[in-house]
């Protein structure tokens, strides 16, 4: 091939005419996928690499996506906070508001410094929060839970092949069914499922291939997270704190839901890139 420029952008032209914003990126990483090498070799050798089996394949890959099924499960990977996660229709695509989650709790247990910290995962999925964690902070161990096995097999093979295994505890669980009543975390992060039913029948396609349970959660979107209110103070130490992500309307809901609960004692609304309410992060002991 001479001109993997043109190739590229007239491959991203196609992407662009079904509705897919990032059609350059998502082009180039294809090919880097393909290829097995990162972007700054891609464009430097991807057209001497680009050979007629190659193309053949990409044709294919590409051919799927114009159907808006989501690029990361074709390709069966995911990139977050810097590492390649494995990827199944079984868990959901992670997202960059999950990565702001993820920073938010290294921030806490580095200021803390809570070396030894017991972290809780509730509803771990693909297992991006809690191999992030134990890959950050070099002491915490996590409890992860989530009420599907086959996710459970997602995250224990991502601990194993990007490493935390021997710090990450894995067990089928509804929330906290499966943890023991004495069992105290310094921390209980969650990406819990926060769409209403109504909102459900509006999403992209590529956020309707993600598994439902993982998505809707009652006619407000929180029928899991007032769960998650409900009990997570029980599990917490003292100076414990409480982290989820949340829709983007719910943060009033949320207040008025913990004003309601006097063993909340603080609450923190951090917005992400978008400016949008996304994560709130609870405290039950003054601090």
């Amino acid at each position: 091939m001479e001109n993997l420029s043109k190739f590229i952008s007239q491959k991203a032209a196609l992407l662009e005419k079904v509705g897919i914003d990032q059609a350059k990126a998502e082009i180039e990483l294809i090919l880097c996928h393909l290829l097995e090498v990162d972007r700054l070799k891609m464009y430097l050798d991807g057209a001497k690499l680009l050979s007629d089996t190659v193309i053949a394949r990409f044709d294919k890959i590409l051919e799927k996506r114009l159907t808006r099924y989501p690029l990361q499960y074709i390709l069966g990977e995911a990139w977050f906070y810097g590492r390649k996660f494995f990827i199944s229709e079984a868990v959901m695509v992670p997202t960059p508001e999950t990565e702001l989650l993820c920073e938010l709790a290294i921030n806490f247990i580095r200021k803390r410094s809570l070396a030894r910290s017991r972290i809780l995962d509730i509803g771990v999925g693909s297992g991006v929060i809690s191999v992030t964690l134990v890959g950050e902070l070099e002491q915490a161990t996590v409890l992860a839970v989530d009420i599907s096995e086959t996710a459970l097999e997602v995250a224990r093979y991502n601990a194993t092949s990007l490493g935390g295994l021997d710090r990450i505890e894995f067990r089928l669980s509804n929330m906290f069914e499966a943890v023991g009543k004495d069992e105290k975390f310094d921390l209980i992060v969650s990406n819990p499922p926060y769409i209403t039913e109504e909102d459900y029948k509006i999403l992209p396609p590529e956020v309707l291939a993600d598994p439902k349970i993982a998505l809707v959660a009652g006619e407000k979107g929180l029928d899991v997270i007032e769960e998650l209110l409900r009990q997570a103070p029980d599990f917490l130490n003292d100076n414990g704190r409480l982290m989820f992500e949340i829709g983007y309307n719910q943060a009033l809901w949320v207040v008025e839901l913990t004003e309601k609960d006097k063993r909340y004692r603080s609450i923190d609304i951090v917005k992400d890139l978008n400016r949008v309410d996304r994560v709130i992060i609870l405290s039950c002991k003054d601090a």
